[in-house]
């Protein structure tokens, strides 16, 4: 293939007829070691670099913390807090877990996610407690009565405020990570971590004050206040304020792969999914008002059918995700980026994980194992973020800056090829395979096996330390002597 520099450059690539043309016709070759470095842009201004403005939002959310951390200890007393921490926490591990296994596929940078967990945690609960609390205040001195003043905050003050708040994070990461943020996944999972550092204070408070009312009263065991409170908010209910905000991140996950011509569908859908978050969250938090058995029924007849449909909306989606590699893929192999296997491969998450096994066993110790693994993980999740933006480009959802960004897919994909192809075209052999052993026992690599590996044209056999890939060095960019393979696509 020619080299892309000698080709007339244009200011606004346009997105290639994916079907009107062959794909060696509008991709470039992989850059040449030294000409694909993708640095970040240098500015002179100190408030626009990344470093400033990662230390500001760290600096921002300590401050929050440090504030909520004060009013919740300030309202549940030294013990309170304690107890309320230690039994607030059980439920946030599960509920990373479970949104992070949803993510599998295409897994978010865990800066994004560690960003709105703390916002959730710190910024959003210390907006809610102010607001909500000042709300309330306010209400019960203009009407003389703190009951309805209670009941109005709880059922429509605090519903507008907290999922304000958490859709703030939602909204930052979508504005600010536009490439980290490319789907429906992508927002249940964003939100999802929002919400979970949201309950997780909550929680606190309210166990802890619930400590503190059991010490004023004296009761304790499965009588107390605290055990009735754990039950409710930890055992029977912990997805309550995830399935809210989840809501508002379907909103603008499907925003995320609306074309940009439809402007209105890429606003009004955002703003759909926080009425509804906010309708769905007042509904739950006035379910007592509307009788001793109000709050069951709004459980057993609202909050488990719409954690059922949220829950198999995200694993349709993430099934989706690898039905598009199988869909999108295979123009890249025909073009002869990828080996024929290798979209099978990636469209299977246990063949994903075999690779993964495989590369790492095939290597003399542990240390290069552990890298090539890690390779073969990012070779998958480059090539399902091609696949994402493929996609995209059919429906008219990307900017000018499509060539670019699959071209860049493209050439961080070449450099990790040698340990990647060779795994993933092996572990769709395993996985085709319809032998009782592989079929039915779930066949994975163990340290002893030695698998032969797949060489020819155009990989050769992967060698201990591939020319691009320095264990140790990074990926050959900056490696002094190291030299970028390359391209030559099969025609």
């Amino acid at each position: 293939m020619s080299d892309p520099s000698a080709r007339p450059q244009q200011a606004h690539p346009s997105v290639p007829a994916l079907h009107a043309q062959r794909l060696d016709e509008v991709l470039g070759s992989a850059p040449e070691h030294g000409r694909a470095r993708y640095q970040a842009r240098r500015v002179g201004m100190v408030w626009r670099s990344k470093v400033f403005r990662a230390g500001a939002v760290t600096v921002a959310l300590l401050l929050c913390g440090l504030l909520i951390l004060a009013l919740v200890r300030e309202q549940t007393g030294p013990e309170g807090f304690l107890v309320g921490l230690g039994l607030a926490v059980l439920p946030v591990p599960l509920l990373m877990a479970a949104f992070r296994w949803l993510d599998r596929v295409e897994p978010g940078p865990w800066r994004n996610l560690i960003f709105s967990f703390a916002w959730g945690a710190c910024a959003a609960a210390l907006v809610a407690i102010i607001a909500n609390s000042f709300a309330t205040r306010w209400i019960a001195t203009a009407t003389a009565d703190p009951a309805s003043a209670d009941t109005l905050g709880a059922t429509v003050i605090a519903p507008i405020v907290e999922e304000s708040a958490k859709a703030a994070a939602v909204l930052l990461i979508f504005l600010f990570r536009r490439r980290e943020f490319s789907g429906v996944v992508d927002g249940i999972v964003v939100a999802g971590f929002t919400a979970t550092g949201f309950a997780f204070t909550e929680n606190i408070l309210y166990l802890g004050n619930a400590f503190g009312e059991d010490q004023q009263l004296g009761s304790s065991g499965l009588a107390s206040v605290t055990a009735g409170t754990f039950f409710v908010r930890i055992v029977m209910s912990p997805f309550a304020h995830p399935l809210f905000t989840v809501l508002t991140g379907l909103g603008f996950g499907f925003a995320a792969v609306s074309a940009r011509r439809h402007r209105v569908r890429r606003i009004a859908l955002p703003v759909l999914g926080l009425l509804l978050a906010m309708g769905l969250h007042a509904l739950w938090n006035g379910s007592s008002a509307f009788g001793p058995y109000g709050f069951h029924t709004v459980y057993g007849l609202v909050m488990v059918p719409a954690f059922a449909l949220v829950t198999w909306l995200a694993i349709w989606s993430r099934q989706r995700e690898l039905r598009t590699l199988a869909a999108e893929l295979p123009a890249y192999a025909a073009a002869g980026w990828l080996t024929p296997a290798e979209p099978t491969a990636l469209s299977s998450m246990r063949a994903r994980g075999m690779a993964r096994d495989l590369a790492r066993h095939w290597q003399r110790d542990r240390a290069r194992g552990r890298a090539a693994a890690r390779a073969v993980a990012e070779y998958e999740s480059f090539a399902t973020s091609l696949a994402g933006l493929r996609r995209r480009a059919r429906h008219g959802a990307v900017g000018p800056d499509f060539g670019a960004r699959e071209r860049e897919l493209l050439h961080h994909l070449w450099q990790r090829r040698d340990i990647a192809a060779p795994a993933l075209a092996h572990a769709a052999r395993l996985t085709s395979h319809r032998g009782p052993h592989h079929a039915h026992h779930g066949h994975r690599a163990h340290p002893g096996h030695r698998a032969p590996v797949p060489y020819g044209p155009p990989y050769g056999r992967p060698q201990a330390q591939p020319v691009g890939y320095g264990y140790g060095y990074g990926y050959g960019y900056d490696r002094p002597g190291s030299v970028s393979p390359t391209p030559r696509p099969r025609p």
